[in-house]
């Protein structure tokens, strides 16, 4: 679902983010993106998300190839790809619904599916009874939710997450990082960036390592326990 083969990405300023970069992450996988900082964790995401595009090698999607897809069509392929981030990026001008709503009306979905759609993925989520509040209203943790509820609503096949537990406590982490293996479980490919070396050992899933943009694909930490099985 997600490949990299030998990709490279070098800016301006003759710095290398990314160096001969190899994985690929079959459908329904859940991995760990983790490394030092500026080690190439947020360039690997951006090539996903078609933000950047890489100096060298391939990246493909489900599929398809993105270093050479036309302009025209990066808002399709985006379509596919959730992405849930740290800060949320929440409009506090907006309901719980409303914020939820805003890929559904961007893709043009017609109104009647949207509240359907919305309230399926607030439901997954455990915020179905609040989607008339204020996201201002609710806890980090809820606002968390809620920022990933807008990431599947769509029901894409990938779903990447940048730091989704960096500001919660170790308990909501872990009540956020179950809603991920959820997804994964219905065949959605979840890639995770996180710092959070002992909440990933808990998950015991595959760790990718980038060091100075070199990637260690390990396999699936060693731990006693598996905090969520599967």
């Amino acid at each position: 679902m997600i490949e990299f083969q030998q990709v490279s990405k070098r800016y301006d300023s003759d710095h290398t983010a990314l160096r001969n970069v190899n994985f690929l992450l079959k459908r329904g996988e859940l991995a760990f993106l983790t490394g030092h900082s500026g080690a190439g964790k947020s360039t690997l995401l951006k090539l996903i998300m078609l933000m950047e595009r890489p100096t060298a090698g391939r990246v493909i999607v489900g599929g398809q190839e993105l270093n050479r897809m036309p302009r025209r069509q990066i808002p399709y392929i985006r379509r596919h790809i959730g992405v849930v981030f740290q800060n949320h990026q929440l409009l506090f001008d907006r309901t719980v619904f409303d914020n939820v709503a805003m890929p559904l009306e961007v893709t043009g979905v017609p109104s009647g599916d949207i509240g359907r759609r919305v309230r399926a993925a607030l439901d997954k989520v455990g915020l179905l009874s609040k989607e008339k509040m204020n996201p201002m209203q609710l806890s980090g943790g809820e606002q968390q939710r809620v920022g990933i509820a807008r990431a599947v609503v769509n029901k894409p096949p990938v779903l990447l997450a940048d730091e989704p537990t960096g500001n919660l406590d170790p308990a909501l982490s872990a009540d956020i990082m179950h809603l991920f293996q959820q997804f994964s479980q219905v065949g959605v490919t979840v890639l995770i960036a996180s710092h959070d070396i002992a909440l990933i050992r808990h998950m015991g899933r595959r760790m990718l390592t980038l060091n100075q943009g070199l990637l260690t694909d390990g396999d699936a930490m060693p731990t006693g326990e598996v905090l969520y099985g599967g």
